[in-house]
Parts: C-alpha cells; structure tokens; sequence
C-alpha cells in the first residue's frame, strides 16, 4: 500500500459536500492521525452542469457511478447519494471489488444491513455506517465500542429533526401543527412531502438500526410500532407542560430477556429528564447499560457539516484498520434470537386529553370506562370548552398497552375525540 488512500463518492449534495470539504480542510490533521494522504479521487453525481457550493479542484467528477466502481485505485467508496436499491446494487458491488464502503444511508441499513455487512465481512472489507444515525454524534461507535463490554437493557431518544423543531416551537411558541411545519420546510428541516418525518417512518429506521447494534439482533423494520405527530395539537403540549411533562417524539428499544419492544411515538417526558431539553433540530440518545447505567449522546442531527464529520470519521476509522491483521471487520455479530413482547407485557402511564358533550353524567361515564377495565386513574381534570364541550384530562397509574387499547376502545363510544400518550415513568433517576 502506497501513503495515499483514495476515495471515491457517491453524490454530492448536502452530505456529499460536507465530506469533500471536510476532507480538503482537514487533510493534514487526517494525515497525522492515520499516516496516510486521504484525498477524494472521483466524485459521481447526477448533473454535471450543476454548480456546486464545495471545492473540487483536483476532483474527477463524473455521472458513471462505474469510473469508481470499476477504478481500482480507489479504495473506499462512500455511498451519500440516498435510495435504497440502487444504492445497494452500487454498494454491492463495491464489496465485490474489494472496495471498503462508507454509507449515512439509513433506509438502506435498516433494510439491507445485515446483508450488507455479511458481505463485507465475506469480502474482507469494512461498511461503516455511523453517519445513518443521529447524523454527528457518534452513538453507534460508542455502542459497538465504547459500550462494548456493557450489557445494553434500552435505549431511547429524539432521533429525527425536523419532528423535534416542530413540538419544540409548538410547545414554546404556542404554534399549530400546521404552523411548525410550514416554517420547518420553509428553513429545509422538512421535505415538501414530510410524511417520512412527521409519521415516524425516519425515527423508526433509527430504532430498528440502533436495536440491532446495541442488542446484536437481526429486527425487521416491521418489528417496529410506529405512531407519528400529525394528530398532535397545542393543546395537547399546554396541559402536558401545566402537569409538569414535555412532549417528544422519543424512538424506543427496550430488551427483557429475548423480548423486545420497539416504538417511535410522542411520548410525554418529565420535565427534568434529560431529553426534555433536547429542543429544535438537535437529536440525544438516551442509553441504559448493565453495568455503566445512564448514559447521553448529544448534539446536531442532520446538516451538511455534522453529517460529514461522521462519515469522515468513518473514512478515518477505516484508513486505521487497514493494516491490521486480521482485519477489524465490520460490526456484524451472530445475532441472538429474540421475540417481540406482547402488549400485555407493556407497561406504562398514559396522558389522555377527551373532548366530550358537557352534559350531566359524562364524566361518570368516561370514569366507568377505565374502571371496567381495571385501570386506576391518577389525576383527573375537567374544562369547560364552549357552551356544548367539555375536556377531561386523565393520568393513569401504570397499566398494560392492552387494557390501556380497550380503554380507549370504550371512550371511543363516547368521547367526541381522544389523543392519548405514552408517559415514561416519573420516578426514574436520570442522570
């Protein structure tokens, strides 16, 4: 091997610039830390005629995705150009070629990952894929390194951007649902279509990625219980925050024994936890370990530089383990069987917010519906709305998901409407 590694990239657009720009302006420092001279040999992108808003003097730029696939004087390619299939097929490919590959394409790597990293450790190469998560904090390496000796219980937090600016300027602007994401796409934290965002499907990719590191399991992105933010109102944040709670779109993995649960859905938070001051476009990972406990990683979730910086540190970790023998492979593990826990077996406190006639003997009613189910009430309070509504918000003690969904089931035949969450328990010590 010569002092120079060559790289080839995949794209360039807002993570595809950071990382030609972060290897440009960091080449000496890259050079100190690894012994070798990184440079971008061949970038690969759709328009040739686009301008571009990084240097790339000295770059060959090209639209045949091949001049790198097939160059065998690149050595890592770094795949940032987003879809899954044929960022897989180009992938693929680059493993065959004995090209080590570096992705933040998280669709990807919750669909395909562990195909993925099979091959790669089939062909002696590393796929590294720090960048997919939580774009620049580095949780995943903490979790296959710095927690590597730890026996993983769960692991929590705001994973996605664009929902965690909306409830954040819902909550502290007094904005609508509407409102929050009209100004998250007018900044560009939210796509034109933000269904992936703001119904949790990004969130859950996150989970189901950090599920199978943290635990060493093989989870289906189908394995995830996915609930969104589109029916969240303002209303429901103000009386949250008036009960001493703060409400998040918290992603979940939560292992027992064999069984696991997974979930994306807003959750309410109490006000000292430390997610709950996790606001606007940052993201925080909350991890519990056997023997570490409480663990936080905290920082910008998404962004041209943030998301570059983790896929570099990729590039570099990667430059590290070259010369190694054997070769530190990727993180690929034998993963251990595992079974999805019934909603019998989840438990927990729900908020509820009901919008009900206000008429005599309503109240009764809604109360009936919890008792004949067995599930105890915390706190109860009633509102008047307008001459013909009234709201009544419920606290309950902590019950299973099932009884809490035939709960809901009863109101239903009652209320006019119902918005409900998931509560994580209040007597927990945080760090």
């Amino acid at each position: 091997m010569n002092n120079v590694i060559n790289v080839g990239v995949l794209g360039l657009g807002t993570v595809g610039s950071g990382v030609v720009h972060i290897l440009k302006e960091h080449y000496k420092k890259i050079a100190l830390d690894t012994g070798y001279e990184v440079k971008v040999k061949t970038v690969v992108v759709r328009d040739l005629e686009k301008e571009r808003d990084v240097c790339i003097d000295g770059i060959v730029v090209t639209s045949h995705v091949d001049e790198v696939l097939n160059d065998s004087n690149i050595d890592i390619v770094v795949e940032v150009m987003g879809g899954i299939e044929e960022a897989k097929q180009h992938i693929v490919k680059a493993l065959r070629n004995k090209k080590h590959v570096v992705t933040a394409n998280k669709d990807l790597m919750a669909v395909y990952g562990a195909e993925l990293l099979q091959l790669a450790n089939d062909n002696d190469c590393d796929l590294c894929y720090e960048a997919s998560v939580a774009g620049g904090i580095p949780v995943l390496r903490g979790l296959t390194d710095g927690l590597a000796s730890d026996q993983i219980e769960k692991i929590m937090g705001i994973v996605n951007g664009t929902t965690n600016y909306m409830l954040t300027k819902m909550s502290q602007n007094g904005w609508s649902y509407e409102e929050a994401l009209q100004e998250a796409q007018k900044l560009g934290f939210a796509e034109s279509d933000p269904t992936a965002d703001v119904d949790g499907l990004d969130a859950a990719r996150k989970v189901a990625i950090l599920a199978n590191l943290g635990f060493s399991m093989n989870v289906s992105l189908d394995d995830v219980q996915v609930r969104g933010i589109r029916k969240v109102e303002k209303e429901d944040l103000q009386m949250a925050e008036k009960l001493g709670f703060t409400m998040k779109l918290i992603g979940k993995a939560e292992k027992q024994g064999s069984a696991i649960h997974l979930s994306v859905e807003p959750t309410l938070l109490p006000s000292h936890h430390p997610l709950s001051n996790v606001n606007n476009e940052f993201n925080a990972v909350y991890v519990h370990g056997q023997a570490v406990g409480e663990v936080m990683f905290y920082g910008p979730g998404a962004g041209k530089l943030p998301t570059g910086s983790a896929v570099v540190s990729d590039i570099i970790s990667i430059v590290k383990n070259m010369n190694q023998v054997p070769k530190n492979k990727s993180a690929l593990k034998e993963p251990e069987p595992y079974e999805l826990q019934g909603d019998e077996e989840v438990v927990s406190k729900y908020f509820l917010r009901i919008s009900l006639r206000d008429e005599p003997g309503m109240l009764q009613k809604i109360t009936e519906c919890f008792v004949n189910y067995s599930v105890s009430l915390k706190e109860v309070i009633q509102l008047p709305l307008n001459r013909e509504l009234a709201e009544v918000v419920v606290v309950t003690h902590q019950t299973s998901k099932y009884q809490f969904e035939r709960v809901l089931g009863a109101i239903e035949d009652v209320a006019s409407e119902i918005n409900s969450y998931y509560i994580i328990e209040e007597e927990k010590q945080y760090v």
